[in-house]
């Protein structure tokens, strides 16, 4: 019961306590930045001046009752001593002087730059003066009504930096009760001479708290507002430089960008997309195109699009021929996709439009160019092969002898071409390599004009290389070379066409066994640096000189120290399409007579 009981009495004060912290909680140093304490000044200093004012016409309304009071006196001032109906006029005077001169400091620097204490001096201008007032007379003067003034007036026209408030506060108090103690002074109240009373110390303290807390909620909620403000502030300036930089690439976009709705008009447009149909405004976009199945040369295409979208939400590559402004007919690709309410409602249509004329050209060509490569110089090349190999595995043809030294001897119209074996091989040789040639310019071709495609999969470098050099051991044993692999197994993984880059260790070996007399040491290594493996293709070959390294990736470029004449140097430029399509890099250090270094760079999966 105990437990329970203690339970249910520390659950309403917990709250409270909660409450307490949150409200009344001291800001932190970041809360209180200079930023807001700038802004806390000069709002601090601008109700000054007002309060300023209102305390001159207050204490001018006060000084007029004691000039009247003189000739006509007042019934509820009969009670004060003789000396303070007296001499009231003297003390206002006083008080109206040292509000003047707070009006002139309020002007200078230091009142604009520490209006603190401007604040401490004006307010102590007042209260104390009639204290001092009371002391060289010889009495305590507990002045409630002034204090009540000074004090409701001050939190409400000057509501921050409610530790200012609480030292004017104390600073009076302190006066009346230390100073008053110290000397031994009564109060002229006949009734209350004591300055110890019990009801005005309770009213003085509960109406000091009071306005200090006001002060104080007042002062938290303005910084909370302030920084509040400053964070809209900077939303706002980072969404103007939003819409700015996206307004730049909605302008100066090389693809059309639009909005249409779902009846066929255009809603937005941009340059881009004008341009691509024709027009030099995007204005006349919107106001031209206001049913977008007539752009199409096929008419069902609109519907085709709007078919898609609703049973997708979006299309791709959605490729069709349309008409521009001046009639003639484009090819363009649209990517776009619906854009709908919370309820599901069709707002409109948004996405890309690319012209795609020239692609399409570019395929035409290259369907005629591999037609023309495949049927005309592939085809016959591939049967001349054909026929010469089965011609080296019959051994002849008809029914001719052999004669010695492997001649097929003429027997009549009808009988083979007496040849010897060895020339039947080297013309096997040369067509295949023709072959060779023939189709690396066509993969070249593509990938000129489509770049190279990748299958990538997150492989091992070292397995790679393996594979590369097993497949050229017997061009490595015939050029006598010796091959060193340095690629370690515990390389990171790169994420990689396993393909393609066989095919550049392939073609970089290749190359040096191609420009180098037989004897070769070839070193193939590769390093971890960084985000990416550095690849490295060594010899200790002739070198290449910078003019030739300068051009060496170029496409149909042929170094001069080549051994085999039949050469379209199409190789090391296939090699920098394909690392490129990494996204890597390649390049190669060397110098006359000290070899060759062709290197590659591959980012890490």
């Amino acid at each position: 019961m105990g437990k329970v009981a203690w339970m249910l009495m520390a659950t309403p004060f917990t709250t409270v306590q909660s409450w307490w912290r949150k409200i009344f909680s001291a800001p932190t140093t970041d809360e209180i930045n200079p930023l807001y304490k700038a802004w806390r000044n000069r709002f601090l200093w601008q109700r000054l001046h007002l309060w300023l004012w209102l305390a001159l016409i207050c204490l001018l309304s006060f000084t007029l009752r004691d000039i009247y009071g003189l000739f006509f006196p007042f019934q509820e001032l009969q009670q004060l001593p003789e000396v303070v109906r007296t001499q009231r006029i003297v003390i206002n005077v006083a008080m109206l002087m040292s509000i003047l001169v707070c009006f002139a400091l309020h002007k200078t620097k230091l009142g604009r730059y520490r209006p603190d204490l401007l604040f401490l001096g004006s307010s102590w201008s007042i209260s104390l003066a009639s204290q001092l007032f009371a002391t060289l007379t010889g009495f305590a003067l507990p002045d409630t009504i002034g204090w009540s003034l000074l004090f409701l007036s001050q939190a409400v026209l000057m509501p921050v930096c409610w530790i200012l408030h609480l030292l004017t506060q104390v600073s009076v108090l302190l006066y009346y009760f230390g100073v008053n103690t110290a000397l031994g002074l009564e109060t002229p109240i006949p009734e209350h001479p004591g300055i110890y009373n019990v009801t005005f110390i309770l009213y003085i303290f509960w109406f000091c708290t009071i306005c200090d807390i006001g002060v104080y909620l007042y002062d938290r909620l303005q910084c909370s507002e302030f920084y509040a403000r400053q964070e809209l502030e900077s939303a706002y300036q980072k969404l103007k430089v939003a819409e700015a930089k996206y307004r730049t690439i909605f302008e100066n976009a090389v693809e059309g960008i639009f909005q249409s709705s779902p009846d066929g008009r255009y809603i937005t447009a941009n340059p881009a997309l004008a341009r691509i149909y024709g027009y030099s405004l995007v204005e006349e976009v919107t106001a031209n195109l206001t049913d977008i199945e007539q752009l199409y040369v096929d008419p069902n295409r609109r519907a085709e699009f709007v078919r898609l979208m609703e049973k997708y939400g979006s299309v791709s590559e959605f490729e069709s021929q349309i008409y521009r402004r001046d009639g003639s007919i484009v090819w363009i690709s649209e990517k776009a996709y619906a854009v709908r309410d919370e309820q599901g409602k069709l707002l409109y249509y948004e996405g890309l439009i690319e012209d795609i004329t020239q692609r399409k050209q570019t395929e035409e060509e290259l369907r005629v160019f591999f037609h023309a490569v495949s049927h005309d110089l592939r085809n016959p090349v591939l049967g001349t092969v054909m026929v010469l190999k089965n011609l080296l595995n019959s051994g002849g043809l008809g029914t001719g002898n052999q004669g010695q030294g492997g001649i097929i001897e003429e027997v009549s119209s009808q009988s083979p071409i007496p040849v010897s074996r060895s020339i039947l091989e080297r013309m096997i040789q040369s067509s295949d390599r023709q072959l060779n040639l023939i189709n690396s310019l066509m993969e070249t071709h593509v990938s000129e004009t489509q770049g190279v495609v990748l299958q990538t999969q997150t492989v091992q470098l070292l397995t790679i290389v393996k594979a590369a050099i097993a497949d050229l051991e017997p061009l490595l044993a015939q050029n006598q070379a010796k091959l060193t692999n340095l690629v370690s197994a515990d390389l990171p993984l790169v994420n990689a066409d396993p393909t393609q880059l066989w095919r550049v260790f392939s073609n970089l070996i290749v190359n040096a066994l191609k420009h180098n007399p037989p004897g070769l040491l070839l070193t193939i290594n590769a390093t971890h640096k960084d985000d990416k493996i550095y690849c490295t293709v060594s010899d200790n070959g002739v070198g290449i000189s910078q003019q030739q390294s300068d051009r060496l990736f170029d496409l149909y470029f042929r170094g001069t120290s080549i051994r085999n004449s039949v050469s379209l140097g199409l190789g090391l430029y296939l090699c920098k399409q394909i690392i490129h399509a990494h996204g890597g890099e390649i390049g190669v250090n060397s110098a006359l007579d000290t070899g060759a270094t062709f290197w590659f760079t591959l980012p890490i999966s």
